[in-house]
């Protein structure tokens, strides 16, 4: 078969579907799958891949088949219970490479939700734009892998290589129950994409991670004794402010073309959360910062990590209290070396290249200086790259994904099935 000709029923099957795809994306923002919370929406992708005629395989992830794996970090969450992983298998002829599809179904918490002009769980569509947590981040992308192998089969063709369809949990706080189960059980690939919304191009690498936490104590007192007291909140700024400049300091000075492409600076760090203190009336005794440092691929991990606490004892031995009473520094949650993809691998190439055909332009290689599960498949010896839709305001108020993007998505992953898993005859 001709490629212009493969190309068209592709593009007149995804046109077909995009009414159904468009349904199931509203269908699934509007169900709340805050992190630890992802049984209904997971329950809801089982029966899409059911409906196609997919063989699914539903578990939960065992800690204690992880904790021994060097992918392996403390999580975020607290339990995998009621929490499974969906994995569609799709009918072939098992003769060409194999191929996982991935993406998560977890969000992030949409508050504070009034800051938001419309529902966050209301899957409104205005005019290109679907609104709604979860809608860019990644449900798009997510349906968008099922829709993808639903538009072949639409088309009257058949892959030679399995293609499997892993909806995963627990990606937003670290992918251990998520991805990184599905692939330690054996549910591994000759290839893995990850479609987060990474506007069409061609992601191939992602910064380092390390959340770490920083407490100071203060002295109590009452309000009306304050002079007595010691403010834990004022020592802290003393360190918030150090972290501050050594952000500064690193967006200017630390470089990584791919993640300046991506990203539009290299790296972070981010002060995220702050909680002090207990009663207006009462000098607040503690205070205690939750922070993330992003790195790039030639930083370590162990440097990164001295880094940071040495920028926090200078400030603290400025200040005559953190002399005497020094802050307590602990690493916690996400902790991953910098994922690195070779780009001239053919699933790379192929990738691109399918985005090329559909799209008729230029598609990018680039980095982001965030993080996702592609970077799981370099412990399994799987090359991995990731592309996704056009989105905005991800983790932010009022997120939504492009559509066209999404159904130009759907073409392309179409059109790279079968580059890499090729036709049977």
């Amino acid at each position: 078969m001709e490629n212009s000709e493969l190309l068209n029923r592709i593009e007149e099957a995804v046109e077909i579907l995009k009414p159904d795809y468009i349904a199931a994306l509203k269908e699934l923002v509007r169900i709340p799958s805050v992190v630890g919370s992802e049984k209904c929406a997971q329950n809801f992708m089982e029966d899409m891949y059911l409906s196609a005629g997919l063989e699914t395989v539903r578990f939960t992830a065992d800690l204690g088949k992880l904790k021994g794996h060097p992918a392996f970090m403390d999580s975020l969450s607290s339990s995998y219970e009621n929490r499974p992983n969906i994995i569609g298998l799709s009918p072939c002829s098992v003769n060409g490479p194999s191929l996982i599809l991935n993406g998560h179904v977890d969000v992030v918490s949409p508050k504070p939700l009034q800051a938001w002009s419309r529902d966050p769980w209301g899957g409104e569509i205005e005019g290109d734009r679907l609104y709604g947590r979860g809608a860019g981040d990644m449900k798009a992308g997510l349906l968008a892998n099922y829709f993808a192998l639903k538009a072949i089969l639409k088309a009257g063709l058949k892959v030679a290589g399995p293609v499997m369809l892993q909806s995963v949990v627990d990606e937003e706080a670290g992918g251990i129950g998520g991805t990184l189960a599905c692939l330690n059980e054996g549910y591994t690939a000759d290839g893995m994409v990850v479609t987060e919304p990474h506007n069409l191009n061609v992601t191939i690498s992602h910064a380092g991670i390390n959340y770490f936490r920083v407490k100071v104590k203060g002295k109590t007192a009452h309000a009306g004794l304050a002079h007595l007291g010691v403010n834990a909140i004022g020592k802290m700024y003393h360190i918030y402010h150090a972290l501050e400049e050594l952000d500064l300091i690193r967006g200017r000075e630390i470089h990584f073309p791919l993640y300046e492409k991506g990203s539009g600076r290299s790296c972070h760090l981010n002060i995220g959360t702050m909680q002090a203190g207990g009663w207006p009336s009462t000098v607040a005794g503690s205070a205690v910062l939750e922070c993330r440092i992003g790195y790039v691929p030639g930083e370590k991990m162990s440097d990164i990590k001295k880094l940071v606490e040495t920028v926090i004892m200078a400030a603290a031995e400025k200040d005559p209290w953190l002399c005497d009473h020094p802050p307590e520094i602990e690493w916690f949650g996400w902790c991953t070396d910098p994922w690195y993809q070779d780009p001239h691998h053919p699933l790379v190439q192929m990738l691109r290249g399918a985005a090329q055909k559909v799209l008729d332009r230029p598609v990018e290689l680039i980095g982001r200086a965030s993080g996702n599960d592609g970077r799981f498949s370099q412990y399994f010896n799987m090359p991995a790259a990731c592309t996704g839709p056009v989105a905005n305001n991800i983790h932010g108020v009022d997120e939504y994904v492009e559509i066209p993007s999404a159904i130009e998505l759907i073409k392309i992953l179409a059109v790279f099935i079968i580059d890499w898993c090729g036709l049977s005859k």
